[in-house]
């Protein structure tokens, strides 16, 4: 698990005794904090609702949605509401087919949030089920709602910029390579994908 501060310094620990560049990270930028998400539909709801938005959007949408719907946006309410309801809060016609795709799935017990399958393959190819939902963003959830381990997000952008500078190398891997290149961490990923956000963010701030 990554959800602790603890288990995540563990994880690092493990990987920087491998990797000079990740113990050089380290050292500059410190360990990161545990991002931890509750598990479940809320969660995956806010997923959505902060697709390819700012921060400050999405928090105004939540906001009017809950208003709306009630705290947490119940899955039943959210199917209840119609089109010109849920654009009134911000949501798009196109987020709306996300949000009602994850609220039948999750109402008629298509899709059980809170007993995934163990395995983390199987249970990124369940989430994808959810309309809007592809495999950064079930790696994602998988990773800070459920604190799964060796999640590898290898076609994230900065995971790709930060393996490549931790690792030395002279360009950013391809999303195949940073995949390959991360076989050895084994069972880190997790950890080094939070390291990589980590050091990105003080590298560019």
């Amino acid at each position: 698990m990554v959800s602790t501060a603890e288990q995540l310094r563990e994880s690092l620990d493990a990987i920087a005794a491998m990797e000079p560049g990740f113990a050089a990270a380290i050292a500059r930028a410190g360990y990161p904090e545990p991002r931890v998400r509750s598990p479940g539909y809320e969660t995956l709801l806010r997923t959505i609702v902060g697709q390819q938005v700012s921060v400050a959007a999405a928090a105004a949408v939540w906001r009017k949605l809950e208003a709306e719907l009630g705290a947490g946006c119940a899955p039943e309410v959210l199917l209840a509401r119609d089109y010109d309801a849920l654009r009134a809060c911000g949501l798009s016609r196109q987020k709306q087919g996300y949000a009602r795709s994850l609220a039948e799935l999750v109402t008629t017990g298509a899709l059980d949030l809170h007993a995934l399958p163990l395995d983390d393959e199987e249970a990124i190819a369940q989430l994808v089920r959810i309309k809007g939902v592809g495999r950064w963003s079930a790696e994602i959830y998988l990773l800070f709602a459920e604190g799964r381990p060796d999640i590898w997000p290898a076609g994230d952008l900065a995971v790709q910029i930060e393996v490549g500078r931790l690792l030395g190398l002279p360009e950013r891997p391809t999303e195949k390579a940073t995949r390959d290149l991360a076989e050895r961490w084994r069972p880190h990923r997790g950890a080094a994908a939070i390291m990589a956000w980590h050091h990105y963010n003080i590298e560019v701030l």
